[in-house]
């Protein structure tokens, strides 16, 4: 069997196209993303598309999927080395300092069109479902599952303020609010 028809001639090929949707929801929002954009933007033909890809859902929720994943990872290792709560409260600051404007703004940009999308498909809804249950199971190795859930929603909306507020909240606002979440 040639390298070709093994599938071997560009190993990489998927996995390329599932990061270039990335980028071009980032720029183009998930109504501006077409097949013809993703492979321009991955570099591979567009016949590739339809090769890897049942249709444009099945690419959104794997780009998505993918996305969601890497961010859950990332906050889990931002609180893996916290040896007390204390340590975990500043992994918590330092995450969300990170992951939000001056931080990645497409980023902030991807979160919002599929927290939209999940919002208005079910098929999507999983993705979401899953990340917060990541994000809670991360927080809930050093708080209690009810402190969790409430840090899990602050880290969110505290990202949208910043992203999107005119006049945002400051770090020491973030401070406080998770100090009156997880003071007993």
């Amino acid at each position: 069997m040639n390298a070709r028809a093994s599938g071997q001639a560009d190993p990489g090929r998927r996995d390329r196209i599932i990061d270039a949707a990335l980028g071009v929801i980032a720029t183009e929002g998930v109504r501006g993303t077409s097949h013809r954009k993703v492979a321009a933007a991955a570099g591979v033909p567009l016949g590739s598309m339809t090769y890897h890809f049942t249709g444009m859902d099945d690419l959104l929720h794997e780009a998505f999927s993918r996305f969601a994943d890497r961010a859950a990872e990332r906050f889990a290792q931002r609180l893996s080395d916290a040896r007390n709560r204390s340590e975990a409260l500043d992994g918590v600051v330092e995450g969300i300092l990170a992951d939000i404007p001056g931080g990645d703004l497409e980023e902030q940009i991807v979160t919002y069109e599929l927290y939209t999308l999940a919002a208005r498909d079910p098929a999507f809804r999983d993705i979401t479902e899953r990340w917060m249950a990541r994000a809670r199971e991360t927080l809930e190795a050093h708080f209690d599952p009810r402190t969790s859930r409430l840090l899990d929603a602050l880290i969110e909306g505290f990202a949208v303020h910043r992203t999107l507020d005119r006049d945002p909240a400051e770090v020491t606002d973030l401070i406080e609010g998770i100090r009156r979440i997880t003071s007993p």
